[in-house]
């Protein structure tokens, strides 16, 4: 796995679990995504801004799809999320010589839930969802959890 040592291109996403239709929407929109979950749970995921490019759709898909797999491990590991669990993802299209790579970098927001628990979930989330295990072994994904 090669590391990207110049970025040219970052898409971001900052993702929520929407619990309250009436919620503040960003500044110009976002695209909502009505999930359902192994458990039958309809969810409303708040992921991406409207016309996004290529690596900032793709930080909005893997940001639902591993949002949805934070609930499912925080299920498995018997630690209750928060309702203002959130995830952020930077996706980032790069160079390293010649060669284009991508790279990711997670921050996962679980207030309130000791470190360790708060890390456990997180790092399970990634064995669960599709879109971590699409690119295991293939980009750099960094991952850092806040429980503050």
């Amino acid at each position: 796995m090669t590391k990207i040592d110049k970025v040219l291109f970052s898409g971001n996403t900052h993702t929520t679990v929407n619990r309250d239709p009436s919620v503040q929407r960003g500044e110009f929109g976002v695209v909502d995504l009505k999930l359902s979950t192994p458990a039958g749970d309809n969810l409303d995921i708040i992921a991406t801004e409207p016309h996004p490019r290529a690596e900032q759709l793709f930080a909005g898909a893997w940001s639902a799809c591993y949002i949805s797999a934070l609930g499912i491990a925080a299920s498995l590991k018997k630690v209750t999320l928060p309702p203002d669990h959130s995830v952020d993802i930077r996706v980032d299209v790069g160079q390293t010589g010649a060669n284009w790579f991508l790279g990711a970098e997670f921050t996962v927001r679980i207030p309130g839930v000791a470190q360790d628990a708060a890390e456990a979930v997180a790092h399970l989330a990634h064995q669960i969802c599709p879109y971590s295990k699409a690119v295991h072994g293939n980009i750099e994904v960094v991952v850092n959890v806040i429980t503050a």
